[in-house]
């Protein structure tokens, strides 16, 4: 209950929404991190989990790769990036990417390779070639699980890039670091409460976004 109380009351104060140090600019700032950093990881893992699923090739080293690499510690990575790289933008974001790419890897391939063999064969039984076979077949019914993968992703990511503010950067980790500092501990419940708002609030994003990209036929059937 302290912490909730502690959080209410800095949230509350009316001071904590204006000015260079904002809640609202924050929290702009930790969508912006969050956002690119899932967009990169999204514009490189769903293509390759795409097509080994399709190909079936490739399929054990890659996934092996991407088990393996969730293991790595987000932090960890981040101080190796800060002794390799310095305080740049890269710095931050790599670790992200790497946060995100497993769930959305892992995902896409295992949706594309779950479709049922018998709607592959019909496809291509009225003469569509493999890429309409993945376009019109293949995507829209693994389409549930490559959302989930994103969601995963963005919800882990979102959660975790309050490490930017390790290196001097914005964000909502920006309080939680600056509170802890200067023994401000109301500071840190809410920047920690803005933290697990945002990534609830991800969540129930990608359940419009699942409704508005998974065909009505394949949502009433994973309710069945």
């Amino acid at each position: 209950m302290t912490f909730l109380r502690f959080a209410w009351a800095w949230l509350t104060s009316g001071q904590q929404w204006h000015g260079s140090d904002s809640i609202p600019l924050r929290v702009a700032q930790h969508l912006g991190y969050s956002g690119l950093s899932l967009l990169i990881a999204a514009l490189i893992a769903l293509p390759l989990g795409v097509a080994i699923g399709h190909s079936g090739r490739g399929a054990f080293l890659i996934v092996s790769l991407a088990n393996i690499w969730r293991a790595i510690p987000t932090l960890g990575l981040l101080i190796m990036m800060v002794v390799y790289l310095g305080f740049s933008p890269l710095t931050w974001l790599i670790p992200l990417v790497a946060l995100a790419i497993p769930p959305i890897l892992v995902n896409a391939y295992e949706g594309v390779l779950g479709v049922d063999p018998d709607l592959t064969d019909a496809g291509r039984g009225m003469g569509m070639t493999g890429w309409q076979v993945l376009r019109r077949v293949e995507i829209p019914v693994a389409m549930p699980l490559i959302i989930l993968g994103l969601r995963t992703g963005a919800i882990f990511v979102v959660a975790t890039a309050t490490i930017a503010a390790e290196i001097g950067t914005g964000g909502l980790g920006r309080f939680i670091i600056d509170g802890l500092a200067s023994n401000q501990y109301d500071q840190v419940a809410g920047g920690a409460a803005l933290v697990v708002a945002l990534a609830l609030l991800v969540q129930f994003a990608f359940v419009g976004v699942r409704r508005l990209a998974v065909p009505a036929g394949l949502r009433q059937a994973g309710r069945s």
